[in-house]
């Protein structure tokens, strides 16, 4: 189980390094370098756009690579959806800028945008289900916790290393090239987790359905025939989440960046502080899940972003380097609450015939419905002057969403994954 958590938790965190390494750069240079015909605030919103592509495109890689998984195994999916999402991160980091080629470099990064998403879709549900189908009845939430743990780290290498280069360059050389290196070093982090899992085996469900003949023919169709009711509950469940996180670790920063009291480098530091702190938190989420179940610990999630989101905003507002780090980690540690949880709780609701497709389309349904317009709108939220009170309300609404479905969801934490039935809402 050792090995098994740690290529799959490697894989997470390399994969959400390529994913979160854009979110940081779209904040802090690509709007003026592929949109410099837009004002300062429209090229922000045209990179965060480009952003929101990786979530429209990360349900249909869920699809794709679901389907792989459960029609050849959950082995296949973990190192195709590392190469793409590889490449296509050091292929930014190559990418020229619209002084150079024009209008071919935002399209360009369209592209490369959509095709990030595309393999991150697709790795989360072979990582998460690597470890839960090889967990030991009892500790699965803990061992699917360990992928889930992955983003965190993957966040931390990503602005750890934005943060290291912000610090040392001067602006010119940061736009002129720096920004570069982050994208690049992620042919690295590919490599090296590519020789992690390649000693890992399939995972004793899959191996079960081979040996009964019982794969499904048809994953997508099974699951939009028999489980739609659930997938639907399921992301509207894990909207919110997704909304505190990108509210705090990539809109916080653009917002940050706007005002020159506080800049990049310091909010970037109180980011990354929270961020350490969610990770810490991650395991022991995870057991108490494991003896309480699923659902009561995301509802206390729920609550707690709901509930948090006001505070935040007016410590984030203050400008504060410490208040600031205290309203990030509030909401960090309340979405890992619900988030440690949901690699098991998502496996746990889809019998393992459609699982890889059913939790993987499920969490990434739900990315794109929390995460791919929360920069967007709180951009537009946060014009003008004084505290962006409607950014609050923005996450207190979405958290208020989020609750009413996970209250119409099943208890799953005694489901035997082997041969476990699909929950019914």
């Amino acid at each position: 189980m050792v090995r098994i958590a740690a290529a799959s938790f490697a894989g997470t965190a390399i994969e959400f390094y390529d994913f979160f390494v854009y979110g940081t750069a779209a904040a802090l240079v690509l709007g003026p370098l592929f949109f410099p015909g837009f004002s300062p605030i429209a090229g922000t919103l045209a990179a965060f756009a480009t952003y929101a592509v990786g979530f429209v495109s990360r349900p249909l890689g869920a699809v794709v690579f679901g389907r792989l998984g459960d029609r050849r195994g959950r082995r296949p999916v973990l190192v195709v959806s590392l190469v793409l999402t590889g490449v296509a991160t050091v292929l930014v980091g190559l990418l020229p800028t619209y002084e150079r080629i024009g209008v071919a470099a935002p399209i360009l990064l369209v592209v490369l945008r959509f095709c990030q998403g595309f393999g991150v879709g697709g790795e989360w549900g072979g990582a998460v289900l690597l470890a839960t189908e090889h967990a030991p009845p009892g500790r699965r939430a803990l061992w699917a916790s360990f992928p889930q743990g992955g983003p965190s780290i993957g966040f931390l290498l990503a602005n750890g290393l934005m943060l290291i280069l912000s610090g040392s360059l001067t602006d010119a050389q940061f736009h002129a090239w720096g920004w570069r290196i982050p994208f690049l070093f992620a042919g690295v982090l590919a490599a090296g987790g590519l020789l992690l899992r390649a000693s890992v085996e399939e995972t004793p469900a899959f191996r079960a359905l081979v040996a009964g003949n019982e794969t499904s023919p048809s994953p997508v169709g099974e699951l939009l025939r028999g489980h739609w009711r659930v997938v639907l509950l399921a992301a509207g469940a894990l909207a919110c989440g997704y909304v505190g996180f990108y509210l705090t670790t990539t809109w916080s920063l653009q917002y940050a960046d706007d005002r020159p009291t506080v800049g990049r480098t310091t909010m970037l530091a109180c980011i990354m502080i929270a961020v350490t702190g969610m990770a810490l938190v991650t395991p022991l989420f995870a057991v108490v899940g494991d003896r309480y179940g699923r659902k009561p610990m995301c509802l206390v999630g729920c609550a707690g972003m709901g509930l948090w989101a006001f505070p935040m905003l007016g410590l984030l507002a203050t400008g504060e380097p410490m208040w600031m780090t205290l309203g990030c980690l509030g909401t960090l540690v309340a979405f890992m609450a619900m988030f440690s949880v949901v690699g098991a709780y998502l496996s746990e609701l889809f019998e393992p015939r459609v699982r890889c497709t059913g939790a993987s389309t499920t969490y990434n349904l739900g990315g794109v419905l929390g995460g791919a317009l929360t920069p967007m709108v709180a951009t537009e939220l946060a014009r003008g002057d004084g505290t962006p009170w409607g950014v609050a309300a923005y996450l207190a609404g979405a958290a208020t969403v989020s609750a009413t479905c996970l209250l119409l969801l099943p208890e799953t934490y005694a489901v035997p994954v082997a041969d476990g039935e699909p929950a019914t809402a």
